[in-house]
């Protein structure tokens, strides 16, 4: 064997040992593989949501990140939602947390292919309700992969995507959109806003739904959660709520150490509104009896918005903690 050739399988072997070191060698919230897919979905008014009229909205191709956890087999998943400012760095604390637990992640950005980037200022810009479309799509996306076990999926959101989150669980909108044959192991909703009242909205699929809030929240205001989850709880379902004083909207961007609060300028808040479905899937405005707009007078700008390093960490454990029971994780 020429002494070059050698000496070139020699570097190859090397080379390829020191691959595999690495590979070994990987962090724990490292994922194995990421995946970008396109999610076919629809935008679409509140009301065209409520009454189940697909043939009136506008297609859309929305995307979802995937990230494969290391391990082997069919792997759990937590679906993540974002909030009105779209898909965040603190999003990326939590995906890394979830792949360190041997868990993969599929991250829904509901916002670049409709041409938004934040609704914050404009809420109008897009129905509440349309990130339910793109999160039961999604479903049907991982219930068909290879590497996803279909009975161990569990939808977390935030905000904007936390009412989303919370919503997703109602029986109704899962016989209306969800078409993916598989259903959601349970709903971790981030400081939602439950200040509107569905028809049927007590009738949630049955599986555990667990809130976190924070006491001075004057975004969405933790009193209509609490109404909402005495209601759920008088109904039999399985929900619980948990509050963190002194964290404000968006508390868990401490996990990233943010620890301080500040005015999110011009943003729009109902957390004065009293909002109700009406007849035809009309979302009314529970005070004027009118139907409800952004326009209301109950419509107020200048919530806060901040981290708290503390209670970040509390919910990041009692999320884990929830996970590990469920997943049933070694």
């Amino acid at each position: 064997m020429p002494t070059a050739f050698r000496a070139a399988m020699v570097l190859i072997a090397l080379c390829v040992s020191t691959v595999l070191a690495n590979a070994q060698a990987l962090p724990k919230e490292v994922a194995t593989r990421a995946e970008i897919y396109p999610i076919p979905s629809l935008t679409l008014s509140d009301q065209q949501f409520l009454s189940g009229d697909a043939a009136a909205g506008k297609a859309v191709t929305v995307a979802g990140e995937f990230r494969v956890a290391q391990g082997t087999g069919k792997l759990p998943v937590v679906v993540l939602m974002h909030g009105s400012s779209g898909v965040g760095a603190t999003t990326e604390a939590w995906v890394h947390a979830f792949n360190a637990m041997g868990i993969s992640t599929f991250v829904i950005d509901g916002f670049t292919g409709r041409g938004l980037t934040v609704v914050g200022p404009s809420q109008a810009l897009l129905g509440r309700l349309n990130l339910i479309v793109d999160i039961y799509r999604s479903l049907e996306i991982l219930a068909k992969h290879p590497r996803v076990d279909p009975d161990r999926i569990v939808l977390m959101g935030f905000s904007r995507g936390g009412q989303a989150t919370l919503y997703a669980s109602l029986e109704r909108f899962n016989k209306l959109w969800n078409k993916s044959g598989i259903q959601f192991a349970a709903y971790i909703p981030f400081y939602p806003d439950c200040s509107t009242t569905y028809v049927g909205d007590s009738e949630i699929a049955a599986r555990p739904i667990r809130i976190f809030h924070g006491t001075p929240d004057d975004y969405n205001p933790v009193r209509s959660c609490k109404a909402f989850v005495e209601r759920l709880k008088s109904a039999g379902r399985d929900v619980v709520l948990t509050e963190y004083p002194d964290s404000a909207h968006g508390f868990d961007s401490g996990l990233l150490g943010v620890n301080t609060v500040a005015v999110s300028a011009n943003a729009q808040t109902v957390r004065n509104c009293k909002i109700r479905e009406g007849d035809g899937g009309v979302l009314m405005n529970g005070d004027t009896n009118a139907p409800f707009s952004y326009k209301d007078s109950c419509v107020e700008l200048n919530p806060h918005v901040g981290g708290n390093p503390a209670t970040a960490a509390e919910s990041r454990k009692a999320v884990e903690e929830f996970l590990q029971v469920l997943f049933k994780l070694g």
